[in-house]
């Protein structure tokens, strides 16, 4: 498999992949995409590529991750196995690289504070997250937490695109407002803000708190800080028939 990381490296490019052998081998069981436990899985994608990159200095982010460790634990064994059926004859070398950061990321879960206090919900904070600027963008912006799916920010354009006052908007989860059908999808393209660091344009579709559908050609950035990855969402209205939708 060749050093850790190109095993890192491996695991981005597999991505979808190995999501699909997942899904296989959950079936039913598979977590709802705005879960907590699918929130535990996608911190583990991410911990395990840095995990590997920055060796044992690497710490697990699990900040708002509000899951039963008895829960999550079977999900963390179901993606390993998934690893190891894509990885081929190379299964047992991705095993052993990985049952490590799997280790490390079970413990931390189960020492977390989410852990012992799941289902509670965190602290927003009234600071802006990304700068005031960002009410000058003509078009609807939403800057969204990757591991999380909550809005951090958004401009006056996003809250009247979705018929509501900015502080009705932030600190709910994004996936509020989209559709069942869209929102794996969309949890694919943060998923891909955030690991790969790619910019990414796909269409999607919102849902406004009337009901009312809107199809939207959208253009995702990453913005880091120290405590946070946040998905820069930039989008456009559309005509349903502009673009096939997500």
């Amino acid at each position: 498999m060749g050093d850790e990381r190109a095993l890192a490296s491996w695991l981005l490019a597999e991505r979808r992949a190995i999501e699909a052998a997942l899904a296989r081998a959950l079936g039913a069981r598979r977590p709802a995409a705005a879960s907590a436990e699918a929130e535990a899985l996608r911190r583990l994608r991410s911990y395990a590529v840095a995990a590997l990159v920055h060796g044992a200095q690497a710490s697990p982010a699990l900040d708002g991750v509000a899951a039963e460790p008895a829960r999550v634990e079977p999900l963390l064994r179901a993606w390993l196995d998934a690893c190891a059926e894509v990885a081929g004859s190379r299964a047992a070398a991705v095993r052993a690289a990985l049952e490590p950061a799997l280790a490390r990321f079970a413990h931390a879960l189960r020492g977390s504070e989410g852990a012992r206090r799941a289902g509670g919900v965190p602290v927003r904070s009234s600071r802006r997250a990304v700068p005031a600027a960002i009410d000058r963008v003509a078009d609807p912006f939403l800057a969204i937490e990757t591991d999380t799916g909550r809005i951090a920010d958004a401009n006056p354009a996003a809250a009247a695109l979705l018929g509501a006052r900015r502080e009705e908007i932030v600190g709910r989860s994004a996936f509020d407002f989209v559709p069942e059908a869209c929102r794996e999808a969309l949890w694919s393209e943060l998923d891909a803000v955030a690991e790969a660091g790619e910019a990414r344009r796909f269409a999607t579709r919102l849902c406004a708190p009337d009901g009312r559908p809107i199809a939207l050609d959208a253009r995702a950035t990453r913005w880091s800080t120290r405590q946070r990855t946040l998905a820069l969402l930039v989008a456009r209205p559309t005509d349903e028939g502009d673009a096939p939708l997500a």
